[in-house]
């Protein structure tokens, strides 16, 4: 049963990349629709499964259409809109998602209840046909013309090229060692209430809607600050707010005082500090990808949820039921993130800074 939750999670990581590149090579609009099928058939897959397999196999599918739509959402803005002001477009992208937890829950419990989890599946893939109809029929090309040599260069080419910039290298790994310190907090916070606190889990459900919150804010700061303030200082500012964050919490926790709110608070703080980072993370990516956006976007993607899965996985590997594992990963992930978000500011007063 885990495995449809954390294999989903590692099949977008890691087809992120692909679709990334091949909408570099073959265009946004046919890797989009070839990815809204797959969705579609693994949504009827998992909901005619039979067995906890079949079920995790329709999952996977599922996820494979998944990554696309986060890979590609950042680069159609950006074919879109341009570079100019890209922060404010994936800034807004990033507000709607942060809506989703707020939105899915409530249909998928009502669904459940009155109709059974298969219902879940049907409403998605329902959903996807939908969203296939309006991709096909309003969705243009909007991959800009490339280089003659574009195609026969390599996807490792490409991959070897980004990295060979080490603004865009601490870029996208900030993205994923903030996401890192996020997920954890979400994981620990459900343990550290229901185990540690013996909490009721509506209680817990009440509490997390700071991170949602959270969330939202940071992206419309991120927006608001778009144009105005560089991409690198933006990040580093996020970086700092995280590792200030985390260090408070600790010391908080660690004098005893473990109540909801020296959990949720910090949280919602963590949540705003990555909304802050992430759109600028994202933008600084794409814009330094020059016509390697859709690989640069894959790329950060990837990063995002591999981060994520590392450390709640480290941290589920070393949680003891106490607030000190919950505490010392996030300050691993937060350091590591701020240590990233440090050196795109530093090279960037060495040349031009990004301007979002």
């Amino acid at each position: 049963a885990q495995l449809t939750t954390s294999g989903p999670l590692l099949t977008m990581a890691f087809l992120s990349l692909v679709y990334g590149s091949l909408s570099d090579r073959y265009g946004r609009r046919p890797v989009l629709l070839g990815s809204v099928v797959l969705f579609i058939c693994g949504c009827i897959v998992a909901a005619m499964a039979e067995n906890i397999w079949i079920l995790i196999v329709g999952r996977l599918i599922q996820a494979a259409r998944g990554a696309c739509g986060l890979s590609l959402a950042r680069t159609i803005a950006r074919d879109v809109f341009g570079t100019d002001g890209l922060v404010k477009v994936i800034a807004y992208l990033l507000m709607a998602y942060s809506m989703m937890p707020l939105i899915a829950p409530p249909i998928g419990g009502f669904l459940v209840d009155g109709l059974g989890w298969r219902s879940v599946l049907i409403f998605a893939s329902c959903a996807g046909a939908i969203i296939g109809l309006l991709s096909y029929f309003i969705l243009y090309e909007t991959r800009p013309a490339s280089d003659p040599t574009h195609r026969q260069r390599s996807i490792t080419a490409g991959y070897l090229e980004l990295f060979r910039d080490a603004r865009f290298t601490a870029l996208v790994l900030q993205s994923g060692l903030c996401s890192g310190a996020f997920f954890t907090m979400a994981t620990g916070a459900s343990l550290l209430m229901k185990d540690y606190l013996n909490r009721p889990a509506s209680e817990y459900g009440l509490y997390f809607m700071l991170f949602p919150v959270g969330y939202w804010l940071g992206n419309l700061a991120s927006s608001k600050l778009s144009g105005r303030v560089a991409i690198e200082t933006m990040v580093l500012a996020g970086s700092t707010l995280l590792i200030l964050t985390a260090i408070g919490m600790a010391v908080i926790v660690q004098a005893g005082y473990v109540v909801p709110l020296s959990i949720f608070i910090p949280g919602f703080l963590v949540t705003f500090a990555q909304g802050v980072a992430l759109p600028n993370t994202q933008a600084g990516a794409i814009r330094l990808a020059g016509p390697l956006a859709g690989t640069a976007s894959g790329i950060g993607v990837f990063c995002q949820l591999f981060g994520a899965a590392v450390f709640t996985q480290f941290y589920g590997l070393i949680a003891d039921g106490t607030p000190t594992p919950f505490m010392s990963v996030i300050l691993l992930a937060s350091g590591l993130s701020f240590i990233a978000g440090t050196i795109p500011f530093i090279l960037a007063r060495r040349g031009n800074p990004l301007i979002g």
